[in-house]
């Protein structure tokens, strides 16, 4: 399924007809490889997918059922991404922080992706909404 996204005040933006979305967020001041990047946000991406699963079953349920909408965003360093998990978990929302095992391009440990959601889009938006796309 090919979700294509509208452009409005310079903020990119879901089509209406989005209601559940997942939001996997990658570090570009890592400048990790184009594979690296792929394999963090899948980690991300499955991460936080599971959680909602277990803990938001029905937004789970509606998100693989239309389609399974993600997009992915960036910020520019661990503090911006710690700060968006910490907001999302105030808001009740699914993720996942990961860590990369420091077996290729990055350190052990190292914080390099956030998944969050799947959740509505409109309360995504209210923490994600201002980044740009990765």
């Amino acid at each position: 399924m090919r979700i294509a996204l509208l452009k409005k005040n310079g903020a990119y933006m879901m089509p209406s007809s989005s209601k559940f979305k997942q939001v996997i967020v990658l570090r570009s001041d890592l400048k990790m490889s184009p594979g690296k990047a792929a394999a963090q946000a899948s980690h991300a991406a499955v991460s936080s997918s599971e959680e909602a699963r277990k803990s938001r079953p029905l937004w789970w349920k509606e998100w693989i059922e239309g389609g399974q909408c993600k997009i992915v965003l960036r910020v520019n360093s661990e503090a911006e991404l710690l700060d968006l998990e910490r907001k999302a978990r105030e808001m009740g929302l699914p993720t996942a922080l990961i860590s990369d095992m420091g077996l290729t391009e990055l350190e052990p440990g190292t914080i390099t992706a956030l998944g969050i959601g799947p959740a509505p889009s409109n309360v995504i938006d209210r923490i994600t909404g201002s980044l740009p796309l990765y």
